[in-house]
């Protein structure tokens, strides 16, 4: 009796021990940003998701069921309220800044060194990907050292500074130089990288090459919202299961970092829809790594959070209701609603019936089919479309990333006041993030974090040194 008292002391002991010890060291780090992603953002897409069910509560984003599931502060050096630049920067290196820095201290004298740097200075293999441009704030935080983040170019000659193994996103930002007619495709060609588009040949090419960038074909510089997608359209998902499958090769282990870059481009729009469905298309990219995860518990650490929250988005206007699943009849982004509208002008040289903008809203919107509007609601409509439509120049809604059609945005404010969504600006706001985390060393992502704990606790369960 007193010999199994003894061994089961022994086990227990053991047990302490390993349970207190530092955690072994991560292999496989994925990092997951969702730009303008607050607590909101995430909460309302599975109470969205839920309602399409006929159920009152949330249906579980994957990420959001992950063991540790907490919150973090955002502020900047001199801003209760950030931009992305500044947290952007501190997600990537662990240090403050002012806003609209990259990569840079507070006084923008001295760079500042991402744990993406860190992990290929250990001899890991690093990919940097988003779904905006790969010149971007968020990504380029972890590659770039500029004042403004608006020097596209100049950050995009970061990137190929850098030297990371695989960089990739909708496009790239101000290809040519606005002094000269230098081109980061020719610049990205001579430093040994191959770009290539879409997933075809994404997948074709990265079976020969070390070194690659990644964008979808076309001129545009970010992805299609996930709202808007066609068939054949390339996806965050798509890239995150190749970037997974390129950096694997071999076995120094890699580091990756993931951006849902129009979670933010739809809030600053108040687009609830299309947020939402941004976020479920976040999931789906997540969902790559858990799958990888599962393979590798023992090596691999996922972290998902937010750069900042992004319109101040509000579930409920004051009455005890919510009525989130009329968004559904939301077929298209709003800037693409803005482009049928426009194409609609010209296709009727701008005599536009009152019936033809009727029947686009009903086509994209529910309007007058399953949506019901108030009188208020089409007299207001009816009204902006006789300012709009007289031949008189429309002055667009202009936002941060878009211009938008005036009737064009009130469709929009009306369906999100029917589905009892309220927003406080179009721009940041000072709102907590979220911090999700999984596999080797996630209990350390517990207690009160700021942005700046993220990557600094990343690169000690990593052991960047």
């Amino acid at each position: 009796m007193r010999k199994l008292l003894f061994i089961w002391l022994v086990g227990v002991l053991v047990f302490l021990f390993e349970s207190c010890s530092e955690p072994r060291q991560v292999k496989y780090v994925f990092y997951f940003i969702g730009d303008g992603m607050g607590v909101n953002q995430v909460n309302g897409t599975e109470m969205f998701l839920a309602e399409l069910d006929s159920v009152i509560g949330v249906k579980g984003l994957n990420f959001a069921s992950f063991p540790v599931r907490n919150y973090a502060t955002t502020y900047s050096s001199y801003n209760g309220v950030t931009c992305s630049a500044a947290a952007g920067t501190a997600l990537a290196t662990g240090e403050k800044t002012k806003n609209g820095t990259i990569g840079m201290d507070k006084e923008q004298k001295e760079p500042l060194y991402s744990v993406a740097v860190r992990a290929k200075e250990a001899g890991r293999k690093v990919g940097i990907i988003t779904s905006v441009g790969m010149n971007h704030a968020t990504p380029a935080a972890f590659y770039g050292h500029q004042p403004r983040r608006t020097m596209y170019f100049e950050l995009g000659k970061d990137a190929i500074k850098a030297g990371f193994d695989l960089y990739g996103g909708g496009g790239i930002i101000q290809s040519v130089s606005p002094k000269d007619s230098t081109n980061l495709f020719d610049l990205l060609h001579e430093s040994g990288y191959l770009v290539v588009r879409g997933n075809e040949m994404f997948r074709e090419k990265m079976v020969e090459l070390s070194k690659l960038v990644v964008i979808q074909g076309g001129l545009q510089t970010t992805l299609p919202y996930a709202i808007d997608r066609e068939e054949d359209d390339f996806t965050l998902s798509q890239m995150t299961e190749g970037a997974i499958d390129f950096l694997s090769r071999g076995k120094q282990g890699f580091f990756l970092m993931v951006e849902g870059g129009l979670i933010d481009y739809a809030c600053h729009v108040n687009d609830a829809a299309t947020a939402f469905r941004e976020v479920e298309d976040f999931a789906d990219a997540v969902q790559k790594a858990y799958e990888f995860y599962l393979k590798h518990p023992d090596e691999t650490l996922i972290v998902v959070t937010a750069d900042h929250e992004t319109g101040g988005i509000v579930l409920g206007t004051g009455s005890y209701q919510l009525n989130l699943r009329v968004l559904e009849n939301q077929r298209v982004s709003l800037e693409k609603l803005t482009r049928e509208i426009r194409e609609l002008r010209d296709m009727k040289s701008n005599q536009v019936a009152w019936e033809d903008v009727q029947e686009l809203l009903a086509k994209n919107l529910g309007f007058w089919n399953t949506v019901n509007l108030s009188t208020e609601d089409e007299q207001a409509l009816k009204n902006c479309y006789r300012e709009t439509f007289s031949g008189k120049t429309v002055e667009m809604v202009k936002n941060l990333y878009s211009e938008n059609e005036p009737i064009a945005q009130l469709s929009i404010n009306i369906l999100n006041r029917l589905a009892k969504i309220s927003w406080a600006s179009g721009g940041h706001s000072a709102g907590v993030v979220p911090v999700y985390a999984i596999g080797v060393g996630a209990e350390w992502f517990n207690g009160r974090l700021d942005n700046t704990d993220i990557p600094r606790i990343i690169e000690a369960l990593a052991k960047y040194e």
